[in-house]
């Protein structure tokens, strides 16, 4: 049996933003028809430094049917060294004989198709003519969630405030984005707001927020990690990428039920019923929408299976016998 096994260098070189944002808006509004198996992701965590092991599993059917794992270690303190947080692979099973067909590095997979996603949020619940971005944080997701935003907004203004103002500087450079000197001026005026830290206590506060933003807040995706206060989360227009998630492993929204007495009711919908058309989205221009994205499996799948299927086309990675 034939193992396709993609490098980080390959999943890069194969998945582009532009293609990665089309392709979770797919998979979903998929999910959302109910196309596709998506189960709560598993974490087990080590004593002692604060990693922890995740296994995101999920399955598409159709006429190629397909299964998928993410495992992935996340590790906070290897920014401080230069390396990505996520380290660990996605696997491709045949949905038919069950056998191994391929093997990805995930850490470009993760990178890329996080900030999709929030794309999409943005394309969704922004304000039409939305230009000017806040994203705080300068790591691989902040890095990735400004090219997503140059993706699909129009010419857009972006600020970037880091705890690491290095960083934040070089980041600006690359990609041609400006400094702030603190979060509330990076928010001043803001229309959207990226948050991609690896914060445990809040660093947003709703009043630092103008009427009718957008917020993309993908930083928090584990628990002990929160990003936005209690007030934030409760004021806005709260929609996610999966409710499951959001009530099992989200510790901003956990903290807003107990702060500020919201209830599961207070999520609106899912980025996929917005997608089929089953709920509006924004509905005023002042109104704050808010996006918790967390990460689920058919996002990975679905970046998977377009790295493979282009792999194949272009002649791209290593076929090994396993």
């Amino acid at each position: 049996m034939s193992v396709l096994i993609l490098s980080e260098h390959d999943v890069r070189e194969l998945l582009d933003m532009q293609s990665c944002v089309a392709a979770m808006e797919d998979v979903l509004a998929r999910l959302a028809r109910g196309e596709l198996i998506n189960p709560l992701r598993t974490v087990m965590r080590s004593p002692g430094p604060a990693l922890g092991l995740g296994l995101m599993p999920a399955y598409a059917g159709g006429d190629v049917p397909v299964f998928s794992l993410k495992e992935i270690v996340v590790a906070p303190a290897n920014s401080e060294q230069g390396l990505d947080p996520h380290q660990g692979s996605v696997l491709i099973h045949d949905g038919v004989t069950g056998q191994l067909t391929a093997v990805l590095n995930a850490s470009p997979i993760t990178e890329i198709r996080t900030a999709a996603v929030s794309a999409v949020a943005t394309k969704l619940l922004a304000r039409p003519g939305s230009r000017t971005v806040a994203v705080l944080g300068s790591g691989v997701q902040g890095r990735s969630h400004v090219h997503a935003m140059q993706t699909v907004l129009h010419d857009p203004i972006i600020r970037i405030w880091s705890r690491r103002p290095a960083h934040a500087e070089a980041l600006a450079l690359e990609t041609h984005s400006l400094v702030a000197e603190s979060v509330e001026e990076a928010l001043d005026g803001a229309d959207i707001v990226c948050t991609t830290t690896a914060a445990h206590e809040p660093i947003l506060r709703l009043a630092w927020l103008a009427p009718g933003t957008h917020v993309n807040a993908a930083g928090a995706s584990v628990r002990g990690a929160r990003e936005l206060d209690a007030e934030t989360v409760a004021s806005g227009s709260l929609f996610v990428d999966r409710r499951e998630s959001v009530l099992n492993e989200s510790d901003e929204y956990l903290a807003a039920v107990e702060e500020a007495g919201i209830g599961p009711e207070h999520m609106r919908a899912e980025l996929g019923e917005l997608l089929v058309g089953a709920h509006a989205g924004r509905e005023r221009d002042d109104e704050l929408t808010l996006f918790k994205s967390h990460g689920i499996g058919v996002e990975d799948l679905a970046a998977a299976q377009l790295c493979v299927a282009r792999a194949r086309e272009r002649g791209v990675g290593t076929e090994v016998d396993f």
